[in-house]
């Protein structure tokens, strides 16, 4: 009976959480949606205000918003560099951190190396960033193969260590029998162990997605006075120093919210997919 107790107040109690975790999540978007469709002058200062419902749904900020952001442009041009940055992070990514993980219990040398990439992660962009400018410039790359060449590193530490932990729970009798069978170390990646990755690839597109899709920075210090303009860096036009237009503002960022709520459903079928498809039992 004891034992029962504690369970059930366990469940009540991360049922709470889990609502002020919803909360947190719902509310903001709630804020975002109702000022998305108000017209400027129906926004006011106290909460109530703030809180209330439009007088009409009309779409005029979202049209508005669209032409400010020069909106199938800048769109075109992040979709551009998520998908070519995600592309090449699953194949480069987990390649480097297959080859790390394999080699890195029997060889101090992998070891070695892949402390050194993931300490990548403890560096700041702020360090990084006015020599970068200045080296991408000198090569010709202030554009947008810049661009996906820097989220290349800058997302490599967390990836490699990613799929380097993920291959625990590939056992080595699998390569050994694609060996046995004569099957080249190229060829039991790519046809054995890069398909058993696949929860893992899901993981690295959505947190590459993410960051990648929601960036203002890299773009903005490196793409500057450029055509390559994204569309978060092109949402700074909302902010001035007089202010901020938080309708149109607000309408653009849901704008730019569903492609990556499309691709996030998308691979939180294909994660489920692949645990049931990939399992493994050692």
């Amino acid at each position: 009976m004891r034992k029962t107790k504690k369970i059930g107040g366990s469940n009540v109690l991360v049922t709470v959480l889990l609502f002020l975790g919803c909360l947190t999540i719902l509310f903001p978007l709630y804020m975002t949606i109702i000022i998305a469709f108000k017209n400027p002058s129906e926004m006011t200062n106290d909460v109530a205000g703030a809180l209330a419902f439009p007088s009409s749904w009309k779409l005029d900020n979202f049209k508005e918003a669209m032409e400010v952001t020069n909106f199938w442009h800048t769109l075109g041009n992040s979709l551009l560099i998520t998908i070519a940055t995600i592309v090449l992070a699953l194949l480069i990514h987990s390649l480097a951190g297959y080859v790390i993980g394999r080699n890195m219990a029997r060889k101090k040398g992998y070891r070695f190396i892949y402390f050194y990439i993931v300490s990548g992660m403890f560096v700041p962009f702020a360090i990084l960033m006015m020599p970068l400018v200045k080296e991408t410039a000198i090569l010709g790359l202030d554009n947008r193969l810049g661009v996906i060449l820097l989220y290349l590193v800058f997302y490599m530490p967390i990836n490699v260590m990613l799929y380097s932990g993920y291959l625990k729970n590939i056992p080595l009798a699998m390569e050994e029998a694609a060996e046995i069978d004569g099957a080249s170390a190229w060829k039991t990646y790519w046809t054995v162990i890069f398909p058993m990755m696949k929860p893992m690839h899901a993981t690295v597109a959505v947190l590459t997605a993410l960051g990648t899709w929601n960036d203002v920075m890299t773009p903005l210090v490196i793409m500057s006075g450029t055509k390559g303009t994204t569309l978060p860096l092109a949402q700074l036009n909302f902010q001035t120093q007089f202010g901020t237009n938080y309708n149109l503002a607000f309408a653009s960022y849901l704008l730019a919210l569903i492609p990556i709520l499309i691709f996030y459903v998308i691979c939180q079928k294909q994660i489920l997919n692949g645990v049931a498809n990939g399992a493994v039992k050692g």
